[in-house]
């Protein structure tokens, strides 16, 4: 895939999840991407695969460029990002002019893949912590793989608004509403008793620098994704470790007994990217694990990944003792949308 490709596959993805400007910002940046930028030649010599099923060179790019209107480092830049509408040559105009001005800091942060919580997938998590609770009547340990800054860690205090009835804690971080298809989720509220998450590079949202890099990778003209994410990091509780998600992964479930409670181990998005070899020992050490599950102390794997599939992602669960496989639902990747089935 070439880098033309990349950022028009991008574009096209961001305008189907409802982004218009990053559209025409990606539909910008592969027309008139040139040799002469500064980034051109380290972007040209990149490995792989250039897209979203890689390297995410768009998404970094784009990434870059809202951290410097977030962080107030060119003003000029801003004014020709939402809530603003600016004609093609006014953006790309401050496009190029940032492209040259902060070169160095750009190129720093396209060193790092892209990075966020979106706060929305919480909702196969919220429906499939209250299916959970119904089911077994446990308190739940909660295990996330590809945490990044945590902020999906603490699901169980997001309240789920469906057709007039709200499920989650009577004094919610946040409310999601998707718009939502098949029977609703159970009424019994979890109780999570412990979380932990990992990631290779996970972020503190105390930190400033952290903090900019959850929220540059939210796009610009979707300023309700923002303001979401802004409430759960004041109320961010959640630790996320450092690390290999399999080697983690191995660890807790080896030295974590959890008698009387239910651990969920679960993943959104985050799977797809572990290599073929590192997925093939997460099944095996989940499974494993599974097999020493009993009825008071079960364990669940829950993922919501792309499975080919056009029409969002899949949402699946696995549940031990018995290793039964359940298909909960397909969720839009940004979580606007959830076609429930129900465990």
């Amino acid at each position: 895939m070439t880098l033309t490709d990349a950022f028009l596959r991008q574009a096209r993805a961001c305008e189907g999840l409802g982004s218009p400007f990053m559209g025409q910002l990606l539909r910008l940046l592969a027309r008139n991407w040139h040799a002469d930028l500064p980034l051109a030649p380290r972007f040209a010599a990149w490995p792989g695969d250039l897209g979203p099923s890689g390297a995410s060179l768009p998404l970094r790019l784009a990434g870059g460029l809202h951290a410097l209107v977030l962080s107030g480092r060119d003003p000029a830049l801003a004014r020709a990002y939402p809530p603003n509408h600016v004609p093609d040559a006014t953006l790309w105009a401050e496009v190029e002019r940032a492209l040259f001005a902060h070169a160095r800091f750009l190129e720093h942060w396209c060193s790092s893949a892209p990075q966020t919580n979106e706060l929305r997938r919480s909702i196969a998590l919220v429906a499939a912590g209250h299916a959970l609770t119904h089911r077994l009547g446990l308190p739940i340990v909660l295990s996330e793989l590809g945490a990044s800054g945590g902020l999906n860690l603490i699901w169980d205090r997001y309240a789920l608004a469906i057709k007039g009835t709200t499920f989650g804690p009577s004094d919610p971080v946040l409310t999601l509403a998707p718009d939502w298809t098949g029977p609703l989720p159970p009424p019994d509220t979890p109780r999570v008793i412990d979380r932990r998450g990992v990631d290779l590079n996970p972020l503190d949202p105390r930190d400033p620098n952290d903090r900019l890099r959850l929220l540059a990778y939210l796009w610009a003209d979707q300023p309700e994704r923002l303001e979401r994410s802004r409430a759960a990091i004041a109320a961010q509780i959640a630790p996320a470790d450092k690390g290999d998600a399999i080697d983690w992964l191995e660890t807790r479930l080896l030295r974590h007994s959890h008698p009387g409670a239910l651990h969920l181990v679960y993943h959104t998005v985050a799977w797809q990217y572990f290599p073929a070899p590192a997925q093939e020992r997460g099944t095996a050490l989940i499974e494993a694990a599974g097999a020493q599950a009993t009825e008071t102390s079960p364990l669940a794997w829950l993922s919501m990944e792309n499975d080919g599939d056009d029409i969002g992602a899949a949402l699946t669960l696995r549940l031990w003792p018995g290793g039964t496989v359940h298909a909960l639902a397909r969720v839009d990747f940004h979580g606007r949308w959830i076609n429930w089935a129900g465990l």
